[in-house]
């Protein structure tokens, strides 16, 4: 399976510090929006991702889609969704990869580099 320069993803993080009541626990909402820059429609299929908490424990997520659904990108199209996780501390990693299809049945994996996930003013 080849890796693809031709989808871009860029990711958006945000706290939500309304929807946590225990003390180990750090709620937080990702915007994705993947674009597609080839020169055909591409179909997102599964996706990967790999979090590491501010501890080091790591949990990897495979699983069909994103948010239930498998969606078509067409040429110089993107598509957005916002989707979350919760670590067990203030400060963590999240990473991965879509794998994903083009019209050609060619499957590539897009990247998703690695992105951090922080309670605001944890860091300096």
């Amino acid at each position: 399976m080849q890796s693809s320069n031709s989808i871009s993803v860029k990711v958006q993080t945000q706290y939500l510090s309304d929807r946590t009541n225990k003390e180990n626990e750090f709620p937080f909402a990702y915007k994705i929006t993947i674009s597609n820059s080839s020169n055909q429609l591409v179909q997102l299929i599964n996706r990967y991702w790999l979090i590491t908490d501010g501890n080091g424990k790591k949990t990897e997520i495979h699983g069909e889609g994103v948010i239930g659904q498998k969606p078509y990108i067409r040429q110089g199209q993107t598509f957005v969704y916002t989707s979350g996780a919760v670590l067990e501390t203030p400060v963590g990693t999240m990473q991965g990869y879509y794998e994903m299809k083009n019209e050609s049945g060619e499957w590539f994996k897009a990247p998703i580099e690695v992105f951090s996930l922080a309670v605001p003013n944890i860091l300096n």
